[in-house]
């Protein structure tokens, strides 16, 4: 199992409308691609002083699916219409092995 992380910050004044984005139309469309080996995604949030950090974690369940996904280049953020204007900054995409995954 393979985690792709990405770190993206917004201002605090438009952190409500990317979280917004992303639960309601970024991670659907994401889903009904429906790429063989998507298994769903996480999003971690850190509010700071000025702005706010977003985290998504998207499994895939090897590096063939990432690549259908991000395209060849899978550093490069897949940032979907109307978002760049919200972001502040960001980082490459990392990619992981899930080693362990354990749930209560």
């Amino acid at each position: 199992m393979i985690a792709r992380i990405w770190h993206g910050w917004t201002k605090r004044t438009d952190a409500k409308t990317y979280e917004n984005m992303l639960r309601d139309e970024i991670f659907p469309s994401i889903a009904a691609r429906n790429i063989k080996g998507y298994r769903g995604a996480e999003l971690f949030i850190r509010e700071d002083d000025n702005e706010t950090e977003f985290v998504t974690l998207l499994r895939f369940d090897s590096m063939d699916p990432v690549k259908e996904f991000a395209g060849a280049d899978k550093t490069k953020p897949v940032i979907f219409p109307g978002v760049e204007k919200l972001l502040t900054r960001m980082e490459p995409a990392r990619h992981y092995r899930i080693a362990i995954a354990r749930e209560l």
